[in-house]
């Protein structure tokens, strides 16, 4: 299964216990596929970067480069027009559409209020490991 993950549940992943780091040990176990875009992966980059000068123990840098070995990363192409409120998410929609993925995962307001765009389910992360990671 193909996923799109939201920049704060794959840093949430890294850096925090819960759904988000449980989706990332399910990639890690080849149970689901991440797909990102350059933009998406450029967007982890930098918030990876700041959250680790906040907790300086943790280094983001091994999963960045895992990330960016064993994920999917794609061209994205950009949508015609603005899909989400904050036209900063839609780079998510247009990943997640050029790939073919029918799930973003990601807690964002925004992006949880166009779920079902173009048959786009946009699934919080404890509903997405209820749903698809039990057992």
């Amino acid at each position: 299964m193909n996923i799109v993950l939201d920049t704060n549940v794959f840093v949430s992943g890294v850096f925090f216990p819960g759904p988000p780091s449980r989706i990332l040990k399910a990639w890690r176990d080849k149970t689901i596929q991440i797909v990102l875009s350059r933009e998406i992966l450029k967007e982890c980059r930098r918030v990876g970067a700041e959250l680790a000068a906040q907790y300086p123990p943790i280094d983001i840098q091994p999963i960045i480069e895992l990330i960016v070995h064993k994920a999917l990363i794609i061209a994205a192409t950009p949508l015609p027009e603005q899909v989400c409120k904050d036209a900063d998410d839609d780079k998510f929609i247009a990943c997640a559409l050029t790939a073919k993925c029918h799930i973003i995962v990601s807690g964002d307001k925004h992006l949880l209020k166009v779920s079902g765009f173009q048959g786009i389910q946009v699934l919080k992360p404890r509903e997405f490991v209820d749903r698809y990671l039990v057992g």
